[in-house]
């Protein structure tokens, strides 16, 4: 598979591959926000995310929102791996 930097031929023109990947390709993401995921389990989003910036232990939050620790520590894996938002899609 040729890389980026090389040239297509379209249409008797020549055509970077780089262009012709970013005019083609589209951020899709049908994956929750992390906003949707607490507010899913009962986790209030706001305060999560305070306690993640106090640096807050799993077993502390846990116990401040009557939870797993299990479930804090995927929440918070969320956010390290994904951010606070999804990308619906965009034009």
């Amino acid at each position: 598979m040729p890389g980026l930097g090389r040239i297509l031929k379209k249409r008797g023109e020549l055509m970077d591959n780089l262009d012709f990947v970013t005019q083609s390709r589209v951020p899709w993401s049908s994956e929750p926000s992390l906003k949707e995921m607490a507010d899913e389990v009962g986790v209030d989003f706001d305060r999560f995310i305070e306690d993640l910036k106090e640096n807050k232990t799993d077993v502390e939050m846990a116990e401040e929102f009557d939870v797993s620790e299990k479930l804090i520590y995927h929440l918070r894996e969320h956010f390290y791996s994904h951010g606070i938002g999804s990308i619906v899609g965009q034009d």
